[in-house]
Formats: C-alpha cells, sequence, structure tokens
C-alpha cells in the first residue's frame, strides 16, 4: 500500500488505496507497486499544476473502473485547497462526490474550504451534503453477510471516529447561522441545519432560535408553520410550547391551545433533567426564566378572560422567577399593573406600574401611559 502524504494527513483525507477506519463511501485500494500505485506517485510528485491535472485525467481515464478515479481526483482537491485555490478544489471535489455522493472525506473538505474561504452560502450548501451523507449511512441496511446488530455496532464505529470533525461542521455551520444578522435569513439558515442535523447538541437551540429570528422578522405565519411542525415530531418540546403560549396568549388567539401549552409547559419543567453541557447556574436560570413565561401567558390568557384574580395569581407567580430577564420581567410588571387597573384597584396598580417604569425594557412607556391614566395618587389620610 502507498505511504500517506504529509499534505493528506494535515487535510484529513484518506490517502489514496488506504481505507481509513472510520471512513463513509467507497474505498479504493491501490496495491504498492502497481501501475495504478506509480501513476498516483507521478501525479503527486508534479509540481507544475497543468501537467498535474493532465495527469490526473489520464489517470482517471485508465483506472477509473468503479470509482478507481477518485485517488487522482483526491490529490487535486487537496492540492488546490493547499493553494487556496478554492474553486479548483470545489471542481475535483465534485467529481468525487459525482462518482461517490456518500464520500464523507471529501465533502467535509469541501466544507471546510468553504469557510475558510468565507463562503457561507457554500458552506452551508457543503455542510447539508455532509448532513445527508451521514443521514443515509444512519439509514443504510446491513450488507449481505452481516447481521443487523453487528451492522449497528460498525456503524457506532464509524461515527464515533469521526465524531470529532462532524461536530467541528455543525459547530461551525450552527455559528455562522447564528450570527447572521438579518433575521429572516437567520432563520433558514437555522431551518436548514436542523434538517441536515437533526441529532446534533446543536439542533434544539437552533431550533428555538428559528421560531425566535422569524418572530423578530415578524414572519408569524412561518413561525408558527415551523413551531406546530416541531410539536407535532415532538410534543414535549419545552421551547415551542411556551413560544406558542406565548405568542397566542399576546394576540388573544386559540386562548384554549395557549393555556393548554403553558401548563403542559409547566408540568415538563417539573421532572426536567439538566443537560449535560449545560452548568447548575445556566440551567437554573434557564428553568426559572421558563417557568415565568408559562404563568405570564397564563395570565395573559386569563386577563383576555376576563378572570382577573386567576390573572393577578399567575403575574405575581411569574415575578420573581423572571427578575434574570428585563424585558419579561418589565412585561409582566406592566401586565400585572394593567390588570390592577382593569380591576379599579389603582393602588396596586401604582406600585406593579411604577416598578415596570424602573426597568430598562420595552414597556416601561406603556407603563408610563398607563400610570399617567390613573392620575395621582390620593393623599394619605390624616391620623385622628
Amino acid at each position: 500500500m502507498r505511504k500517506l502524504t504529509g499534505l493528506l494527513l494535515v487535510l484529513g483525507l484518506c490517502a489514496p488505496g488506504l481505507a481509513a477506519q472510520g471512513a463513509i463511501g467507497k474505498r479504493v485500494p491501490v496495491q504498492a507497486g502497481s501501475p495504478e500505485d506509480k501513476a498516483l506517485t507521478a501525479i503527486s510528485n508534479e509540481t507544475d499544476a497543468a501537467k498535474k491535472v493532465a495527469l490526473a485525467e489520464k489517470y482517471a481515464e485508465e483506472f477509473g473502473k468503479d470509482g478507481g478515479a477518485i485517488p487522482a481526483y483526491e490529490l487535486l482537491m487537496a492540492d488546490f485547497g493547499a493553494q487556496k485555490d478554492y474553486d479548483r478544489a470545489f471542481e475535483y471535489g465534485d467529481k468525487i462526490l459525482k462518482i461517490d455522493p456518500d464520500n464523507f472525506a471529501a465533502a467535509s473538505f469541501l466544507t471546510r474550504m468553504a469557510q475558510e474561504k468565507g463562503d457561507t452560502a457554500q458552506m452551508f450548501a457543503r455542510g447539508e451534503q455532509v448532513g445527508q451523507i451521514l443521514q443515509r449511512f444512519d439509514a443504510a441496511p446491513p450488507p449481505s453477510g452481516t447481521d443487523a446488530e453487528t451492522w449497528q455496532a460498525q456503524k457506532r464505529v464509524t461515527l464515533n471516529e469521526l465524531n470529532d470533525q462532524i461536530r467541528y461542521i455543525e459547530y461551525n455551520l450552527f455559528n455562522a447561522a447564528y450570527t447572521t444578522g438579518d433575521a429572516a435569513q437567520r432563520a433558514a439558515l437555522l431551518e436548514r441545519f436542523v434538517a441536515a442535523f437533526p441529532r446534533s447538541q446543536y439542533a434544539n437551540p437552533a431550533q428555538q432560535l428559528v421560531a425566535a429570528s422569524y418572530q423578530q422578522a415578524q414572519n408569524f405565519p412561518k413561525m408558527l408553520e415551523f413551531a406546530n411542525g416541531v410539536l407535532a415530531r415532538d410534543p414535549n418540546n419545552i421551547g415551542m410550547l411556551l413560544l406558542l403560549a406565548d405568542h397566542l396568549s399576546s394576540s388573544g388567539q386559540q386562548l384554549d391551545k395557549a393555556e393548554a401549552n403553558a401548563k403542559k409547559a409547566l408540568e415538563l419543567l417539573g421532572t426536567a433533567q439538566k443537560p449535560e453541557q449545560v452548568s447548575d447556574a445556566d440551567w437554573a436560570r434557564q428553568k426559572s426564566l421558563q417557568q415565568g413565561l408559562a404563568q405570564s401567558a397564563l395570565g395573559q390568557v386569563y386577563v383576555t378572560q376576563k378572570k382577573y384574580p386567576a390573572a393577578i395569581e399567575a403575574f405575581k407567580a411569574a415575578g420573581p422567577l423572571l427578575k434574570s430577564d428585563s424585558n419579561t420581567y418589565g412585561r409582566n410588571l406592566y401586565r400585572l399593573g394593567f390588570t390592577y387597573a382593569l380591576m379599579k384597584n389603582n393602588t396596586e396598580a401604582r406600585k406593579a406600574l411604577t416598578e415596570a417604569i424602573s426597568v430598562d425594557s420595552p414597556y416601561k412607556s406603556l407603563a408610563q401611559e398607563t400610570l399617567s391614566k390613573l392620575g395621582p395618587a390620593p393623599p394619605p389620610k390624616k391620623r385622628g
């Protein structure tokens, strides 16, 4: 067998003729001393780009049967990538993927090249190829002569050996989407990420951000479509339950559904387990905020239904839970004060609205406006 070249080792590609453990895709063995081996050595040693390409194409013509051209195209893809000639690297990577659509090494390499180039659109297109390869591999039936249990064990070993590469790609795609400034574009990229890597550790945060980004873009039909789609697949998704409860209660729509979603989220949060990658402090804050959002949504449902005492109790329960987030805390105080005002309890309304004004949130001006409509507080009663 040929030895790995230093360049291919650095790039993380399998050398021509070597079937690396953990590889997904065609395996093309090249025997040491064979005509193929000598031809590949000539390609590798050639320093003139045009001659190197000519030798590779000649190799593909002579030895290209049953995927045999892949080793030559790997050399060209790696060389052009090292020279930062990204378009030529993509060209020969695509030749590999045309021969072998499940070639994980090529798709992974091209994703990294697109990232290095700073081409987000290309990076996502290449990353989706990686995701599709992994999904096909996961769904692939056992090869002839291999039982299902052994095949599942082999797949686990393969994916474990590729884990670092997969996580690297997932992180960079998620980060590129997350840092996209335009909310609609961010939502679209995150949605593509979730579809390509549904089992990623970033899939659940990405789902929450998809819906939140559509909400920020005020594309409420897309937000509702996405959230309902997630719940159809995962009825116990706390984030989506809360998002719908909050949106529906705030807009006064489908109040029964809003109430049911908020109550279900509270029930699930009561037994929710801390994810391994989340610190105790972060988990406590996240859980508190989610419980507070559910209570505040319930309060808003009850206000719309004119169940004011129940609304007051819900808003009071939400307040301490939301204190770490000024926006939701300020909103909840405004809701509490507004509800007291509806009940003609101006004393308590003034207390809640005054506190809402003291919180740096978008609800300061609404609280101030409502407070001004109550008029001045009556003078304290004289004793004796």
